[in-house]
């Protein structure tokens, strides 16, 4: 098991990178995430829902997807309560109080997934969620050492030098720790270090003296994580990514929402040479010279449009449809592109009905039942294939579906303004189709453009990542100490 010292050290890479390094040696390995927190998912095969990071995981192990290697799903909709999913299926929503309550009967069923991922596997290897060290949660905990004391599995700690203190966070986790938690651990991992690494040994030292802890590496900052997908929207704070400053660069500008969802559907566009991705924050306006505004999926559509509506991101939007801007919108935000938005039965919240943002003739009615399919089929714009999956609360009418924007294989999706200029639709992932993303992001510039395949990028930076950890990690003392 890969725990932290804090949250956005790098332990769903470290995952992803060993994953994939004992898949290339021909292990049978599967990912696990008893309890994940995120509103990035992804489908299953069996129409169920994971953590976006556990199907990247799965990816990188060359596994199917499936519902037990993220048993626990909490999809934040308000600052103090969220949805929460059981082995793919929603269970209803809970705030954090009520939802610790819940911790003590949701580990029987984290212990069955774990044992479902267990079988025929000769590795499974489990991710932790957050830090051992919030004490104050330890009651009733499945996520941390909670479960690693409950499955019996031993642990290495992850910590990320690149935010300082991390000798203060490795002792200070391991002060925190109850003696049968530390007797779970093996040792650590130093991670995202840059310079010298010869410079870090005295420290090694004096972790070492004050808790017997074992170093197993210390990884260097690995610059192509950027071109893998991300698990939670705080890897948007730091920007999308390297930006582009080339004349005939593409600039796509997403609103940061603030319950968005869904996000690594600007992966592949982010990856792109020539686009720079723009992560609109808060209290900032949608630069002027963008050629796309890409609205992106909302975990609450309802009040993350009020949200828009409040920065003036609607008057930014239908201004740059004035001036013959591309908007686009995917789930949530293909919701809110419409005529209205409603919620009868407060599925969000308070009961509401507001108005969208007009630029489709579409209306949306927020409902209990949730969508949750793969989807396949063609663009109508570029009549090019395209692959994702829907996840979706809410069903979608009005004229505008006259000029649907994908036709799949079971019926049509989303909507294509009268002007052509604005698209919406609920299928996340469209942009992952190399063909389709091409004529996209071609049909923008006006110009010639060669894409390089997204799907191929995942799958060589997998590889590098593993590599990577083969050559920074001590494997040998690994295998040793978790045999």
């Amino acid at each position: 098991m890969v725990q932290g010292t804090g949250s956005d050290v790098g332990k769903s890479l470290i995952v992803a990178g060993l994953c994939r390094l004992f898949a290339n040696r021909g292990r049978t390995v599967r990912p696990f995430k008893p309890q994940n927190m995120s509103n990035n998912a992804a489908v299953t095969d069996d129409g169920g829902e994971i953590g976006r990071a556990q199907a990247l995981q799965a990816q990188a192990a060359r596994q199917p997807l499936s519902v037990h290697m993220n048993p626990v799903l909490l999809k934040p909709q308000t600052e103090i309560g969220a949805q929460v999913v059981v082995q793919g299926k929603v269970r209803g929503n809970a705030k954090a109080r009520d939802y610790h309550a819940m911790k003590p009967e949701l580990l029987a069923a984290v212990l069955d997934s774990f044992a479902v991922m267990r079988d025929g596997a000769d590795l499974v290897i489990v991710e932790g969620a957050g830090s051992p060290a919030e004490v104050n949660l330890r009651a009733g905990d499945i996520a941390n050492m909670g479960f690693a004391l409950a499955a019996k599995v031993p642990v290495v700690l992850v910590a990320d030098i690149d935010r300082g203190g991390v000798i203060a966070s490795l002792v200070g986790t391991w002060e925190l720790m109850t003696d049968d938690e530390r007797a779970c651990v093996r040792g650590y991992v130093i991670n995202k270090f840059r310079g010298d690494v010869t410079l870090f040994d005295d420290a090694i030292r004096i972790i070492k003296d004050r808790t017997g802890m074992r170093c197993f590496g210390v990884v260097p900052h690995f610059a192509p994580a950027r071109l893998l997908p991300a698990e939670d929207a705080v890897a948007l704070d730091a920007g999308a990514g390297q930006q582009q400053t080339a004349p005939d660069r593409i600039r796509i500008a997403v609103p940061r929402l603030p319950r968005i969802a869904n996000f690594d559907d600007l992966d592949p566009l982010n990856a792109e040479d020539g686009v720079e991705v723009v992560i609109v924050e808060a209290g900032a306006v949608i630069p002027v010279d963008t050629d796309v505004i890409l609205i992106p999926g909302s975990k609450a559509t309802l009040s993350d449009l009020a949200a828009l509506r409040a920065e003036g991101w609607d008057i930014d939007i239908l201004a740059h449809h004035r001036r013959g801007g591309v908007v686009v919108g995917l789930c949530g935000g293909y919701q809110m592109l419409g005529q209205t938005v409603a919620d009868p039965d407060g599925v969000e919240g308070a009961a509401a009905a507001v108005p969208g943002l007009g630029l489709l003739e579409v209306d949306t009615v927020i409902g209990a039942a949730k969508t949750l399919r793969p989807a396949a089929g063609r663009d109508t714009v570029f009549d090019q294939a395209i692959t994702g999956y829907e996840m979706h609360m809410g069903e979608t009418t009005g004229a505008g579906l006259v000029r649907p924007w994908l036709v799949l294989a079971d019926g049509t999706d989303g909507a294509v303004s009268a002007c052509g200029r604005v698209m919406g639709a609920y299928v996340h992932g469209l942009f992952a189709a190399d063909d389709f993303r091409a004529a996209f992001l071609g049909a923008v510039r006006a110009g010639d453009y060669a894409a390089a395949s997204h799907a191929a990028r995942v799958e060589e930076t997998l590889d590098a990542l593993a590599k990577h950890l083969e050559t920074h990690l001590d494997m040998d003392g690994l295998d040793a100490a978790f045999a």
